[in-house]
């Protein structure tokens, strides 16, 4: 079996007496999307802030790649190679899509302060955007002005942004969030072709998407893993049903 493109290891944070996160191991291989799954205040995004470098753990490790990020600064990280789609919009509402995308590129480039200059026949920024918004049919808003753009529009073009990162590995926070039932369907669509170029670390609430993308399941509660699987095995594991998914069906 292939090595982890992403490990952590015994990751714990305190705040206070309060322990978001208790000892918590997981991991990441190539082709899979690893679901990450709890009741509000179970630690998820203590765990995420930990793995992209918004937070410091107290103790533990966190390997990309075999790489040891555990003390890497944010942007490091993203250099390496580790990807995050935001749950909170963190777009330019006042710029076009294309625009959204193409300064993606440009970071990639290290080129990117360069969009203030012209940039219509320049092909190494437009022919992978427009790959891309191809991708996520966004073509024709590609002219739109993100604050133009529906919620479940913005989620998209999120993710176009950091693909044109080109990521190792993608952090998608509740990329379903807001979203219809034809946008969720077109994200779930989208996310299991993804998952065979970019392994996808996935935290989402909407059960349904969960169980049909994820290869793995964690579960995590009161900030301690308490339970790994399958989907079928997470979705038949009694102590889940009574301390989650039971709580979903109330």
């Amino acid at each position: 079996m292939s090595e982890p493109i992403l490990r952590i290891e015994q990751l714990n944070k305190s705040f206070g007496a309060l322990k978001a996160t208790r000892e918590v191991s997981l991991d990441l291989y190539p082709g899979e999307i690893h679901a990450l799954i709890g009741p509000n205040g179970a630690g998820k995004s203590t765990l995420i802030g930990q793995v992209t470098g918004n937070l410091m753990p107290d103790s533990g490790r966190i390997f990309l790649a075999g790489e040891d990020i555990t003390n890497r600064k944010v942007a490091e990280r993203a250099q390496l190679g580790l990807g995050r789609s935001f749950q909170i919009s963190s777009l330019a509402v006042e710029l076009s899509v294309r625009r959204n995308v193409m300064m993606a590129i440009q970071a990639t480039q290290g080129s990117s302060f360069r969009f203030w200059k012209p940039v219509r026949s320049d092909s190494a920024l437009l022919e992978p955007t427009a790959d891309i918004l191809e991708r996520l049919g966004l073509t024709e808003r590609a002219s739109t002005l993100v604050a133009e753009l529906s919620h479940g529009e913005r989620r998209l073009v999120e993710m176009a942004c950091a693909l044109a990162l080109k990521p190792r590995v993608m952090l998608l926070d509740e990329p379903m969030a807001g979203m219809g039932s034809e946008g969720a369907n077109r994200m779930v669509a989208f996310l299991a072709e993804l998952k065979q170029e970019v392994p996808i670390l996935l935290i989402e609430h909407d059960m349904d998407a969960v169980f049909q993308l994820a290869d793995r399941v964690s579960v995590l509660v009161s900030g301690a893993v308490l339970a790994h699987g399958s989907s079928d095995e997470i979705r038949n594991h009694p102590a889940v049903r009574e301390a989650y998914l039971g709580e979903e069906t109330d």
